[in-house]
């Protein structure tokens, strides 16, 4: 790695070592036609990722000491497209679960909604109002399990009733769970029944 003065939010050399083996197996499997190894760093290339991410800045106001915004944004799109950084959070759940001595899937599962007021630069046509909580803009929906980590979200406009996002997430939690049942309820139990959850056999 580039030497140069630390940021906060930079990979520790042990939390590198969690996701080394995913970015380097990703980085063989998308060889430079040219033959070209890169320029930057994947690390430092991830370390830009979480300043920008901690930090709320533009890409084009990363720090002069990180890789450019160019570099940065093509991996960061690349791994959002081809789902590296999803592959990336559910094997840290996992090793998250199991060092609490739990099985790397949940067996329950915790879902809410809430709406928010979106930015000024959002799309209108992807926000809306919600009748019953008087709030214009989108409607987030979470999975968490019992330790609190994120299983699935979903963002939808917030005129969205509550079941339809539900049933959204549900979808969403069966391609995510790898348990052969898991079962998911509601923050508020005594509102809603709980929705029972069967995944595909196998997970890719």
């Amino acid at each position: 790695m580039t030497e140069r003065k630390p940021y906060p939010s930079d990979l520790s050399d042990e939390r590198w070592a969690l996701i080394e083996p995913v970015i380097t197996a990703w980085k063989a499997a998308h060889p430079s036609v040219s033959g070209h190894q890169g320029r930057y760093d994947l690390r430092e290339i991830v370390n830009a990722i979480l300043y920008q991410s901690r930090t709320g800045c533009q890409w084009d106001y990363l720090p002069h000491d990180l890789p450019p915004r160019s570099a940065v944004y093509y991996y960061f799109a690349k791994w959002g497209d081809d789902g590296t950084d999803q592959t990336i959070h559910d094997l840290l759940r996992w090793q998250a679960r199991e060092k609490h001595r739990r099985s790397a899937d949940p067996s329950l599962l915790v879902l809410d909604t809430q709406s928010v007021h979106a930015a000024a630069g959002v799309p209108s046509d992807t926000t809306g109002r919600d009748a019953g909580k008087k709030v214009p803009g989108r409607k987030r929906g979470l999975a968490v399990d019992v330790l609190g980590l994120v299983i699935a979200v979903v963002v939808l406009a917030a005129s969205v009733h509550d079941n339809a996002a539900g049933i959204v997430l549900l979808d969403r939690l069966t391609a995510a769970c790898r348990s052969p049942r898991a079962k998911a309820k509601p923050s508020r139990p005594h509102h809603r029944p709980r929705f029972p959850i069967t995944p595909p056999a196998s997970r890719s």
